[in-house]
């Protein structure tokens, strides 16, 4: 008989769910248990079950979720770092905070994730995400107010895309009562190179203003009280809440064996794009 999982809250968002003995099957929890637990927390991890026997098992899953949002590469994304390449997705660096689907016409819910292989102890690699419900509640005033200013347009040109997309700092989030932050991170000096950085421009504000802009939210977006970064594990699987988060990658060692798929997920109904002012 199946015992009901262990679920521990992760610092400082989150809940993690283990099994009882390692021969249980994720396909045998309840998935619609799980989209309320993440709706609720923003992201959660599946850690210790038996997980997917290939990329097709894992989208088959994935499924179970809702309607998957389909890439001209197909339905799984597989991150592993390559030789020479084009993209910072493909590359070891860091990769600042950003919202997937944000050059995309349909912007997805849930990101799911599931680990094939792990990085080695202290290879780093981790995948980082800040709540930004959290961020904001926790602001003082007045920097809301600043930000509440701002207007963010980003533009990239990538393998898959060539888009524009315009949102302000602070958007509401599409199907729930409360607001959300909407932000692609400029990359950071000295973090190492950036391979096809996106083009980013802030206004709303003077010139003088946006470098407080920017500080300010990046302090409350890296708070620790805001801030989760995740060790991967092999076999973990983590669905995050696109609509709420931001997410990025820490830097790691170059030829790890970080070996992560993911899968969008769109929402019910699936959410338009409503900041792309340009996709092709």
């Amino acid at each position: 008989m199946n015992m009901k999982p262990k679920i521990t809250r992760i610092t400082p968002f989150g809940l993690c769910i283990e099994p009882h003995h390692a021969k249980e099957d994720i396909h045998n929890l309840n998935v619609n248990m799980l989209r309320e637990l993440v709706w609720s927390e923003h992201l959660i991890v599946l850690r210790g079950f038996q997980t997917f026997t290939g990329a097709e098992d894992f989208s088959k899953y994935c499924e179970r979720w809702g309607e998957i949002s389909v890439w001209p590469f197909g339905q799984v994304l597989e991150l592993v770092e390559h030789n020479n390449p084009e993209d910072h997705i493909f590359d070891n660096n860091y990769v600042p905070l950003h919202w997937d689907g944000m050059y995309r016409p349909q912007i997805p819910e849930f990101q799911l994730f599931h680990c094939v292989k792990a990085p080695h102890a202290g290879q780093r690699g981790r995948t980082t995400f800040s709540n930004t419900v959290l961020a904001l509640e926790r602001a003082p005033t007045h920097l809301k107010e600043l930000w509440k200013k701002i207007t963010g347009s980003y533009q990239r040109k990538m393998e898959f895309y060539d888009s524009k997309a315009v949102s302000p700092i602070i958007d509401s989030h599409p199907h729930r009562n409360f607001s959300v932050i909407r932000y692609n991170e400029p990359p950071l000096e000295g973090y190492g190179r950036f391979v096809n950085p996106p083009l980013l421009e802030f206004t709303g504000v003077s010139d003088e203003e946006i470098p407080q802009f920017h500080s300010t939210l990046r302090e409350a977006l890296y708070a620790p009280e805001n801030f989760y970064a995740h060790a991967w594990c092999e076999g973990d699987v983590v669905v995050a809440d696109n609509f709420s988060l931001l997410h990025g990658r820490e830097a790691f060692e170059t030829k790890a064996p970080r070996h992560l798929r993911r899968v969008h997920v769109l929402s019910q109904p699936p959410l338009d794009n409503p900041r792309l002012v340009s996709y092709r």
